[in-house]
C-alpha cells in the first residue's frame, strides 16, 4: 500500500516541527506586537516615534525588540541617516510587504466580523453565569 503524501511532507520547512526556525518566524510575525507592526509599516516607511504611536499601546522597549526580530528574519529593513540627530526609518522588505498583505486579509476579516464575535462572547459569558 502506497503512503499518502501530505502538503507538509513537500515542504523544506515544516513549521509543525519543534526545532524548525520557520515557527520562530512565525511568532515574530504573528504575535500581537508583530502583527500591528508590520501592518502599520504597509503604507510606507515611519520613524521609530511614528510607529510606536500608531502601535497604540507597545513599549519602547517591546516595540524596538519586536523591529530587531523582523530586521533579522528579512521582513523590515532599517535605515539609519546620518543627521544630527540620527534619523531611523524603518520599511517592510519585498518579503514584509507579502506577510503584511496577508496580514492585512485577516486583519479586515476580523474587523468586519467582530459583530459575529461580540455576540459569540456574550452567548458564552450569559451560558457561564
Amino acid at each position: 500500500m502506497e503512503s499518502v503524501q501530505t502538503h507538509t511532507d513537500d515542504l523544506a520547512f515544516d513549521v509543525f516541527a519543534r526545532a524548525c526556525p520557520s515557527r520562530e518566524t512565525l511568532g515574530h510575525v504573528t504575535g500581537r506586537w508583530g502583527t500591528l507592526t508590520v501592518t502599520a509599516l504597509y503604507d510606507g516607511a515611519r520613524r521609530f516615534n511614528e510607529l510606536r504611536r500608531r502601535v497604540d499601546g507597545v513599549s519602547e522597549k517591546m516595540l524596538s525588540q519586536t523591529l530587531h526580530a523582523l530586521e533579522r528574519d528579512g521582513i523590515v529593513h532599517r535605515e539609519a541617516q546620518p543627521t544630527n540627530p540620527p534619523r531611523v526609518d524603518y520599511e517592510l522588505t519585498p518579503l514584509g510587504r507579502e506577510v503584511a498583505e496577508r496580514l492585512l486579509a485577516l486583519i479586515h476579516l476580523v474587523e468586519a466580523d467582530m459583530p459575529k464575535v461580540l455576540a459569540a462572547r456574550e452567548q458564552y459569558d450569559a451560558e457561564r453565569v
